[in-house]
C-alpha cells in the first residue's frame, strides 16, 4: 500500500511538474515585443494611427505592453544613417521577435542586413517600400507594397469608366528612380493608350528637397488652376507623394478635374485638411469617416469625382503587418500565405474587398514568393461606390510592361 501511495504521490507531482511547465510555456508564448517604425505626423500619419491601433490592442513596451513604436526621421533622405540606427537598434531588445517598417524608406534593407546579422530570430517585415523590391526582398522576411501593376491599369480604367479623357500624373525624380513607380507609370500610359486617353507628366517639387512640405504643397497650390485650364474639366489628377495630396484635393475641388484615388489611398489621406472637416469624433471609425467626407464631397459639388479606398491603406498596412506577425510568432499563420496575410488585413477593415498576388520581376520573370502586391476596391464618393475592381482581371500584358 505504502508503494501504491508513493508511486500515486510521485506521478501527481510529475503531473504537477508538467502542468505547471505548460503553463510557464502559454505564459511565455506571449512574452515577446513587435517594434514598429513608421513617419511621422507629418509625412505619413495614417501608418502612424495604424501602429498605434496596435498599441491600443496590445499595449506599449514602455507600460509592460508588446508593441515598440519608433518613428524615422522627416527627412529620411538625408538622415539615413538614423533612420537605419534606428531601426537596426529595435534588435537589440532580447524579446523582440519582429520588426516592421512602414514606408520602408530607403535605409531599411541595410537596417534589416543589421537586424539579422545580431539576430537571425527577428522576423523583418517591409510594408510599402521605397527601395527595389528585389534589393528589400533580400533582406526582408515579407514586404507588401501597393499593388502598382493592377493599379496602374485599374486607377486609368476607373477615369475612363467616369467619363475622363486625360490622365495628368504628378511627380519628382527621386519618386521616378523607384521601380514600382517608373514601371507603374509605363502601365498607365499604355493603359491610356487604350482607353484612348491622353496621358501628361508634371513634376513638382520633393517635399524632401530645400523647399521642404511647404515649398512642395505651395507649388501644387499654385499650379492646379493653370493644369485646369491646359487640361480641362475632364482630367484627371494623380501625385505620387503623400504631401501633395491635399493642395491637390483642395484645389480640384474648387477648379474641376477629377481624383480617383491617392497613391496609397485613405479618407485621411489630404480629405481633411481640403474639405476643412474634423474627425476627431471619428477617429478609428472608418465608416463614419467615409460617410463624414462623402457628404462634405457631396455639399462642394464634388460628387462622383473624387474617390478613395474606404480603409486607409497606410492604417490597415502598418496594424495588419504587425497582426500578421504576433499570428506568425504564435504559429498561428505562416509569412508567406496570402490566406493569411489577408486575415490580418481584414481584421481591420470589415467588409472591404482585398486582392493582390506575389511580385513578378518584369525584366527577369523571377516571382517573388516573399513580396506581395495588394490593393482594395476603389470606391468613388457620391453615388457611384464601389467600382468593383478587386474583382476584375488586369489583362496578362500588363504585368510585362515596363
Amino acid at each position: 500500500m505504502k508503494k501504491i501511495l508513493l508511486a500515486v504521490l510521485v506521478l501527481l507531482a510529475s503531473l504537477s511538474m508538467l502542468f505547471a511547465t505548460a503553463q510557464q510555456e502559454v505564459a511565455s508564448a506571449d512574452d515577446f515585443h513587435i517594434g514598429i517604425v513608421t513617419g511621422t505626423v507629418s509625412q505619413s500619419e495614417d501608418d502612424l494611427r495604424g501602429a498605434e491601433k496596435l498599441i491600443a490592442e496590445y499595449g506599449s513596451v514602455a507600460d509592460g505592453g508588446m508593441i515598440q513604436h519608433l518613428t524615422y526621421p522627416d527627412n529620411f533622405m538625408e538622415e539615413s544613417e538614423t533612420t537605419i540606427a534606428v531601426i537596426a537598434g529595435l534588435a537589440d531588445d532580447p524579446k523582440m521577435k519582429a520588426i516592421i517598417v512602414n514606408q520602408a524608406v530607403p535605409g531599411t534593407t541595410e537596417a534589416f542586413r543589421q537586424v539579422k546579422e545580431k539576430r537571425p530570430d527577428i522576423l523583418c517585415f517591409a510594408g510599402e517600400a521605397h527601395e527595389d523590391l528585389p534589393l528589400i526582398g533580400s533582406s526582408a522576411d515579407l514586404v507588401c507594397n501597393n499593388d502598382f501593376v493592377a493599379r496602374g491599369y485599374l486607377i486609368i480604367r476607373t477615369a475612363h469608366e467616369l467619363g475622363c479623357d486625360t490622365f495628368v500624373h504628378i511627380s519628382f525624380p527621386r519618386h521616378m528612380s523607384y521601380e514600382t513607380m517608373s514601371r507603374r507609370v509605363a502601365i498607365m500610359r499604355a493603359a491610356c493608350e487604350e482607353f484612348g486617353m491622353t496621358f501628361v507628366l508634371e513634376t513638382a517639387p520633393d517635399p524632401t528637397s530645400d523647399v521642404g512640405v511647404a515649398g512642395a504643397q505651395q507649388y501644387i497650390l499654385e499650379q492646379v488652376p493653370a493644369w485646369i485650364e491646359k487640361y480641362g474639366q475632364k482630367a484627371a489628377f494623380f501625385c505620387t507623394n503623400d504631401a501633395h495630396t491635399e493642395p491637390l484635393l483642395k484645389q480640384l475641388m474648387t477648379y474641376g478635374g477629377y481624383f480617383i484615388e491617392a497613391d496609397l489611398p485613405s479618407p485621411l489621406m489630404g480629405y481633411p485638411g481640403a474639405l476643412g472637416i474634423d474627425l476627431s469624433a471619428e477617429a478609428g471609425d472608418f465608416a463614419a469617416i467615409l460617410a463624414k467626407v462623402e457628404k462634405a464631397i457631396v455639399d462642394k459639388g464634388g460628387a462622383n469625382r473624387f474617390g478613395t479606398w474606404a480603409y486607409s491603406y497606410g492604417f490597415t498596412q502598418s496594424a495588419a503587418l504587425g497582426q500578421h506577425a504576433i499570428n506568425c510568432i504564435k504559429g498561428e499563420s505562416t509569412v508567406d500565405s496570402l490566406a493569411d496575410l489577408f486575415k490580418a488585413y481584414n481584421k481591420f477593415c470589415p467588409g472591404a474587398k482585398w486582392n493582390g498576388s506575389f511580385y513578378t520581376n518584369a525584366t527577369t520573370g523571377v516571382k517573388m514568393d516573399n513580396v506581395v502586391l495588394v490593393y482594395q476596391d476603389t470606391y468613388i464618393m457620391g453615388g457611384k461606390g464601389y467600382m468593383g475592381n478587386a474583382d476584375l482581371e488586369v489583362p496578362e500584358k500588363y504585368f510585362t510592361v515596363k
